[in-house]
């Protein structure tokens, strides 16, 4: 205890003196204070933990010392002391924050179980404190990361989301995007930050179950509930709950859900009273809600409700700019975790990662990551590691022409670029085309294309593709190769490369 230090004030020295022995033979440190300037000049130098103060003293009153202590220091315990005790001074005391108060003469056994326990409440404090920054660094070991345009809009939300409190959240995306981060960075940026963040998914939990994890129970609200049980909503009290695959609930729970999101009340199993709900509600999906409002299996005006603030996640194959600063993001933390001391992923490692698309997300590259580090021997992460599927698809987008369109045998199909193209540049090259196998003959060009002559003249137009069989300069079948029959090999259209 010899870190535990306590102030004692007051200008009777038989009283100061009785309380400095006792306490220190119980082990804390203590100084003695016989007026209210002594006990400021020494609440200073010697930084107390617990304040032993008479609300009468010669120069100051003990209620105002007690509100310059504890504006000084709000943690710092403090325990009220007089020989006149009434009910005013002593409410006005505890609700200035005192944590004690006692009238004079006190008993010398209890004041040392008030201090004891003072300083137990405070050391459990801090191994909550504690506690809960360890559970925070946890929760933030995987961070959103980003720098695309897309990445940025849903920073923006999170933080409008955080910033006006939104009771209601809806996040979507496909599994792997980080739907779970953006729910905590909601909270944990918010006011309610210092409040129970709860999870619950809900296509893991049985349907007879979930409304007791959500609501909780009575006591005797079914044979084996013995005691009152509470659910999540009433643990998160002030907090947040976050309803993961909210699309997977029952569609009988959807109804109570509906009520607590409306009314922000529920009640539970066996109650007969509502019971009151501050709390914020998260949901998330990586179903598409609206079908499923369209198909009967969710309730549209649950669906309504909870899609007041939305936050779309991109996938990461719609944000492959990111890949780098994420796979480096992932070997620093891998670093820490595995005692590694990797510097970063070769650029031909670099390169397969770029050209896989990613079917699950920043959730497949980190565990791709892993793999890579717990094989990886040197401090470049290599291809060779990487597993044959990413390999072999990298290989195959480098080996193929990145062409839209090819000729060859069985005729003329499509091959999408890895860089994408506009529907409209796509319906252009397809006009172009047809008029080149047709020979210029817009009935037979129309023909392949099943529409009307009309129509194709229409879009010949829109486009500014000449009626002939010449091409206007810039085609991508002028030259040789178009008196040919077939499209050049390596001309490229606004960054579309065609074979």
């Amino acid at each position: 205890m010899s870190n535990n230090r306590v102030l004692v004030v007051d200008d009777e020295k038989l009283i100061s003196w009785s309380l400095a022995a006792m306490l220190k033979k119980e082990g804390y440190q203590v100084e003695t204070a016989a007026s209210g300037k002594e006990a400021l000049q020494k609440f200073e130098c010697f930084k107390p933990e617990l304040v032993m103060l008479d609300i009468s003293l010669p120069d100051l009153n003990g209620l105002e010392l007690l509100k310059r202590f504890k504006a000084a220091n709000e943690e710092i315990y403090i325990v009220m002391m007089t020989a006149y005790a009434n009910a005013d001074s002593a409410v006005q005391a505890l609700q200035d924050g005192a944590e004690d108060f006692f009238g004079k003469p006190f008993n010398l056994g209890a004041i040392k179980h008030v201090v004891n326990r003072a300083f137990e409440k405070r050391r459990l404090k801090k191994e909550v404190d504690y506690f809960r920054r360890e559970l925070r660094k946890k929760s933030d070991h995987d961070k959103l990361i980003g720098n695309s345009q897309k990445m940025i809009e849903v920073f923006k939300m999170i933080k409008i989301c955080a910033d006006t409190d939104a009771k209601t959240v809806l996040i979507t995306g496909e599994s792997g995007t980080g739907k779970e981060l953006v729910a905590k960075a909601i909270h944990y940026h918010s006011a309610r930050a210092e409040a129970p963040f709860i999870e619950i998914n809900c296509a893991s939990i049985p349907e007879n179950l979930l409304e007791n994890e959500l609501f909780g129970h009575e006591r005797g609200a079914y044979t084996d509930a013995s005691k009152m049980h509470k659910g999540v909503f009433e643990m998160a009290e002030g907090g947040s709950v976050f309803l993961d695959e909210i699309g997977d609930m029952p569609f009988a729970m959807q109804a109570k859900i509906l009520k607590a999101v409306e009314t922000k009340r529920f009640r539970r199993l066996g109650g007969q009273e509502d019971v009151e709900a501050n709390v914020r509600i998260i949901t998330a999906t990586h179903q598409d809600l609206p079908a499923m409002v369209r198909n009967g299996k969710f309730r549209a005006d649950l669906f309504f409700r909870l899609n007041v603030m939305n936050i779309s996640l991109p996938s990461l194959r719609e944000r492959k700019e990111d890949i780098g600063t994420l796979v480096q993001y992932f070997i620093e933390t891998l670093n820490e975790e595995y005692g590694r001391n990797v510097l970063g992923a070769a650029p031909e490692t670099l390169e397969h990662l770029a050209r896989y698309e990613w079917p699950g997300n920043v959730r497949e590259l980190r565990n791709c990551i892993e793999r890579l580090m717990m094989l990886e021997q040197e401090k470049i992460l290599s291809a060779g590691h990487l597993s044959s599927e990413i390999r072999e698809c990298g290989q195959a987008e480098q080996e193929e022409s990145p062409g839209v369109i090819r000729s060859d045998a069985a005729g003329e199909h499509i091959v999408l670029p890895a860089s994408g193209i506009s529907l409209e540049e796509l319906e252009k090259l397809l006009i172009q085309l047809a008029l080149r196998k047709s020979g210029g003959n817009q009935t037979k060009a129309a023909r392949y294309l099943k529409t009307s002559r009309d129509t194709l003249r229409y879009r010949m137009k829109k486009f500014g593709i000449s009626d002939g069989t010449r091409e206007e300069e810039g085609s991508p079948y002028g030259g040789d190769d178009a008196a040919a029959g077939d499209p050049p090999c390596s001309n490229r259209l606004q960054g579309a490369e065609w074979s």
